[in-house]
């Protein structure tokens, strides 16, 4: 069975990004992963939508996307880091 990875909620803080997914999961990754959210007011990171069947996020005033399943990626991780 593919089950999709989809999120419910999205929250942050200086040192964590916080997906909150549909079925009680959560998941936190480092903000240093993303410049861009890193970089941004925190209007602008406040400011997202779910795209995709809520499998991705969209900050529109920023034009960044992000795959909820890519924040499990150990290869994402490892060339960010």
């Amino acid at each position: 069975m593919n089950t999709l990875i989809k999120g419910k909620a999205v929250h942050f803080d200086n040192r964590y990004l916080h997906v909150e997914l549909e079925d009680g999961r959560l998941i936190s990754t480092p903000m240093t992963w993303y410049q861009e959210l890193q970089e941004a007011s925190v209007k602008e990171v406040s400011n997202y939508v779910f795209i995709c069947q809520k499998t991705g996020i969209e900050w529109p005033g920023l034009d960044y996307h992000l795959s909820i399943e890519s924040m499990l990626n150990l290869q994402f991780q490892q060339r960010v880091a």
